[in-house]
């Protein structure tokens, strides 16, 4: 699958001239836009193909329920049922398929015609549909007897899917998505037989070598057709795969000019009359390729009423992309077409970009481990929902003795750790009785103790507050936290800076805070002078920079 290369984001590290070193930059926790957006590209810069894509984590059902709704689908029950049916074995024509006399009772066989009265020819072409992909699945052998014969045989995977074995269903729904998904993006041959330049009276060498040429060039067009087709399905159901993952439980149905947008309108801008033309053009080819899939249990999928073309014929152009991009109501989104992800079809998706190289987590994967291999999960992936991790860490372990490995598993100056500490304070901030007495215990601690007695006093403990020294080592920890999570996101950074308790003295506060014996000392005051609108205090927290550095360089 390729990865999808509209409206993706540079995520280079670094955050501009004063960012922590490319190693130290943590982008943890973004939203949505941070993700897929296309703030901040120069597109002029780098090959959009070179450009790294971040695929959210995902919840899958257990691989028993997604077998089971993969069995449900009914052309894969059909080739099973089909396959089973052939024992112990089936004869079959020269090409494999079904001969003559056994298409109307293998319709029969599978509910497509009655037990009694003509076969319908719609019935005929099902069954040999699923017959196909019974052979193309390898749930039958074909071969040929010492008579002659070309018989069918079922092979053992046949028994396995009728148990319903996860893993034997799951690979030939997986198999089966693959062949359709190729198939829903084949392009009509081109008539190259038709009369040419090379027909008719006098026609001789040159007019073959220009028939060669235009068959050469007719078919290099449906190569390049069906190569722009697949991509663009592969873009659709990767746009599909994120937005599914961050929709809220029965919100996952997106309308088909919705998704159309999202693969031509870049980020942050207004669709002008061009965008919307490309609009409908697209929700036009998307919409029988998802009908085929909808066919395997891939998507659920409402296709383009096909009266809104007939409206369009009488003078309304562009309607479906005007449509989409403004607010029609629920019943004229719906006739411009709608498509859901299933959760089949988010475990398809997923093996397609895990079998393509990128990374696809799964929802609880850091979860896996201890307390100290959740956290530096959770700092060195860009791609994970920290508080989704978190609370599937803790639902497996009782509340104290996880809170506990969390502070433990917190401590340490390497360039993770205020992250480390941000991520346990968010943790613990609630999770209530059990939380508040792993903090009591920690109140003493250098690196915890400040962060300790935060929480513990926000929580209405009464607790002394931090003492100086650990209060502003509790300052940079904080911050710098903030601005690796952040990557230099500069609105939550100018907040931050704003919310620092600078007296009418700055150069007494920065006196001490240059002096504080963090790693990130220098360059949270390197961003304090960067960021804050007071020129008198960023002049003197660039001062304090230059200390910190000097000390740091002393060091």
């Amino acid at each position: 699958m390729a990865g999808r290369r509209r409206n993706t984001p540079d995520h280079s590290a670094g955050a501009g001239p004063q960012a922590a070193p490319a190693e130290s930059l943590l982008p943890a926790d973004y939203d949505l836009a941070e993700l897929y957006g296309a703030g901040g590209r120069d597109e002029d810069d780098e090959d959009l193909d070179d450009t790294a894509v971040l695929v959210p984590p995902i919840a899958l059902p257990p691989e028993a329920e997604l077998a089971a709704a993969a069995l449900a689908v009914p052309l894969i029950a059909r080739a099973v049922a089909l396959a089973r049916w052939a024992a112990p074995h089936r004869v079959v024509d020269e090409f494999g398929d079904l001969v003559e006399d056994d298409r109307g009772p293998a319709a029969r066989l599978i509910g497509l015609a009655p037990e009694e009265g003509e076969v319908s020819e719609e019935a005929v072409v099902e069954v040999l549909r699923a017959w196909s992909l019974a052979c193309d699945l390898d749930l039958v052998e074909l071969g040929t007897t010492q008579a002659g014969e070309h018989v069918a045989v079922p092979m053992e995977e046949v028994a396995d899917a009728e148990a319903g074995d996860p893993s034997t269903v799951l690979d030939l729904w997986l198999t089966a998505a693959g062949i359709v998904r190729e198939l829903a993006v084949d392009t009509d041959l081109l008539d190259i037989e038709g009369e040419g330049p090379g027909e008719g009276a006098g026609a001789g060498a040159a007019g073959d070598a220009d028939d060669e040429d235009a068959a050469e060039s007719a078919l290099a067009e449906v190569e390049e057709a069906s190569e722009a087709a697949a991509e663009l399905l592969d873009e659709a159901l990767q746009v599909l795969y994120e937005l599914t993952a961050f929709a809220e439980p029965g919100e996952e149905t997106v309308p088909l000019g919705v998704l159309a947008a999202l693969l031509v309108v870049p980020e942050g801008e207004e669709p002008d009359e061009e965008m919307l033309g490309q609009i409908t053009d697209l929700m036009v080819e998307l919409d029988p390729m998802l009908a085929d899939l909808a066919e395997l249990g891939l998507v659920e999928h409402r296709p383009i009423d096909p009266e809104l073309f007939e409206e369009e014929e009488e003078g309304e152009e562009a309607a479906p992309a005007a449509e989409a991009a403004g607010e029609p109501d629920e019943e004229d989104t719906a006739r411009f077409g709608l498509v859901r992800l299933t959760p089949l079809g988010q475990y398809g998706v997923r093996e397609w970009l895990l079998a393509d190289g990128y990374d696809a987590p799964l929802i609880g994967d850091l979860a896996q481990g201890d307390a100290a291999a959740l956290l530096r999960g959770l700092a060195e992936s860009p791609n994970v929902l920290p508080d989704r991790e978190i609370q599937v860490w803790l639902a497996r372990r009782e509340p104290l003795d996880g809170a506990r490995d969390l502070l433990a598993a917190s401590r340490g100056l390497d360039a993770h750790s205020p992250v480390r500490r941000m991520f346990t304070a968010a943790a613990l901030d609630d999770l209530g009785e059990a939380g508040d007495t792993a903090l009591t215990e920690v109140v003493d601690d250098p690196e915890l103790g400040g962060l300790a007695r935060e929480l513990l006093r926000s929580h209405g403990h009464d607790v002394a507050a931090a003492e100086r020294p650990v209060a502003l080592w509790r300052t940079v920890d904080h911050f710098s936290a903030v601005l690796l999570v952040g990557r230099g996101d500069a609105g939550q950074l100018r907040e931050l800076v704003a919310g620092l308790p600078v007296t009418d003295n700055p150069a007494s506060y920065f006196g001490e805070l240059w002096r504080v014996p963090h790693p990130y000392t220098a360059l949270v005051l390197d961003t304090v002078g960067e960021l804050h609108t007071d020129r008198a205090v960023a002049k003197e927290a660039r001062k304090a920079a230059f200390k910190a550095k000097s000390q740091q360089g002393n060091g």
